[in-house]
């Protein structure tokens, strides 16, 4: 599941909203709309992020945590590393071969450690 994904599938349950109603009003087909939240399709377009942003009807915070929601939500990452330090082609090969096998709290643990480095060198 996609970050995207998890947040529709979270706003869905507390709109009592079921998929196929969700997909109908949004006129996409239901395999589609499960697809996407079990990330099994790439990130959607802008205009559907922008038409599940209105379906839901959500403030403009959470507008834009949607919307970052969907820029992170892309399955299938390509990491191109070159011209980097030896360790940026390291790290990215790493956690490619071992993301798999991570538990969710560690994933969470590194998640918050790259936000914290990533502050820190203004990234």
């Amino acid at each position: 599941m996609t970050p995207l994904g998890a947040k529709i599938r979270e706003l869905r349950a507390k709109q009592g909203v079921s998929l196929k109603e969700m997909a109908h009003a949004l006129s996409v087909s239901s395999a589609y709309l499960s697809a996407l939240e079990h990330g099994k399709r790439g990130k959607p377009t802008w205009f559907l992020v922008q038409r599940i942003i209105a379906y839901f009807n959500v403030i403009w915070d959470e507008a834009e945590e949607i919307q970052r929601l969907a820029e992170l939500s892309d399955p299938k990452v390509s990491i191109d590393t070159a011209g980097m330090d030896p360790k940026a082609t390291e790290l990215a090969n790493q956690l490619a071969q071992k993301i798999g096998g991570l538990s969710p709290d560690s994933l969470g643990h590194l998640l918050h450690q790259l936000r914290v480095v990533c502050a820190k060198d203004g990234v």
